[in-house]
């Protein structure tokens, strides 16, 4: 959809002189995955990456609008106005969307997708509409046609309503792994998925797990921050970038990131956000509408919601960043220069 996530992010290691840190890495999502963890001594891990592979496989079944035989394709193709049975699962995404959608001032949406596909991002084919075929599109779109019935129901005001979740589904996934670890008593783990991760604990010599960010300029692929979780509580970063994916039209750039409230690219120089926050599945939601909204009113929706968030924009061939009031006031994680 429209959530496009900073091209990362590796693990910083160093010589392990204690016990060895497990590590297990593959594909999923469409994207990558490099889970490394302190496993008990009797840890099956076999059995760790079976489990993991089956959740996965679970939530791709049940989340991907990629696939025709998903459960929410088929909500999606369910045109009625009447109560539609779901699972919990999807309900409690919706409600967490919804939440982040009412913060944002309606700049983040799960429905914004016919807009995606009007514009021509879906198939790489850049396409401005027509006023008249925005407006048109605009009335299939808005959080406020999704009614949630019950903690399994949800009801589409609009029968051809559609719901795409890619822009949560992905953290949704980091929590589901680190519980999954966490059930079988592993207590220090960093679970990365595409970029996105959450962190727990040390590494076995104590020291903090370490990521690199990546510079937000599309000619470069270079480190531009280190992030250390210090204190080892639960933390999840989040970041999201217009500067990779884009359209260049008649001298002017047009992000893949759309504002649901116009139906059009977003126009302000932010060309990054990135977010630390507990829950993994907040974190996603809310690293896309921060930078659907960009640094300026962004910056006023963190301070209000109290999100630690760095806002990085490009002006000419500056890159300058702003941190908000909770990024600034943050203990138990650095943030520093490469």
């Amino acid at each position: 959809m429209y959530r496009y996530i900073l091209l990362l992010i590796f693990l910083l290691t160093g010589c392990q002189k204690t016990a060895p840190v497990t590590k297990l890495e593959g594909f999923t999502q469409g994207t990558t995955y490099h889970f490394s963890f302190v496993a008990p001594k009797d840890a099956d891990i076999a059995a760790i990456q079976s489990d993991i592979n089956r959740e996965f496989a679970r939530i791709d079944l049940a989340l991907s609008n990629y696939r025709d035989d998903s459960a929410i394709e088929a909500f999606n193709a369910n045109k009625t106005t009447d109560p539609i049975e779901v699972s919990n699962e999807l309900v409690f995404l919706v409600e967490t969307a919804r939440s982040v959608h009412k913060a944002s001032n309606g700049c983040y949406d799960l429905t914004i997708k016919p807009l995606f596909d009007l514009w021509g991002f879906k198939k790489h084919e850049f396409s401005p509409p027509t006023e008249e075929a925005l407006n048109r599109t605009l009335e299939q779109v808005g959080m406020d046609k999704l009614e949630t019935v019950s903690s399994n129901q949800l009801r589409k005001q609009l029968a051809d309503l559609r719901i795409d979740v890619s822009s949560i589904g992905q953290g949704y996934t980091v929590h589901r792994i680190a519980e999954l670890l966490e059930e079988r008593g592993i207590e220090q783990y960093l679970v990365e998925i595409g970029g996105e991760l959450k962190v727990r604990g040390h590494k076995p010599d104590g020291t903090p797990w370490r990521i690199a960010l990546e510079k937000p300029l599309p000619n470069e692929r270079s480190l531009h921050k280190i992030v250390a979780f210090d204190d080892g509580k639960p933390m999840s970063l989040m970041a999201s970038g217009t500067y990779r994916h884009f359209f260049d039209s008649e001298g002017k750039r047009y992000a893949h990131i759309l504002d649901a409230r116009s139906g059009k690219p977003v126009e302000h120089a932010t060309v990054s956000v990135a977010i630390l926050h507990e829950d993994p599945t907040v974190a996603d939601a809310w690293s896309t509408a921060l930078l659907c909204l960009g640094s300026k009113e962004g910056l006023e929706v963190a301070n209000r919601e109290s999100l630690a968030a760095l806002f990085i924009d490009q002006i000419d061939d500056k890159l300058i960043e702003t941190s908000s009031q909770a990024m600034q006031k943050i203990q138990g994680v650095s943030v520093t220069d490469k």
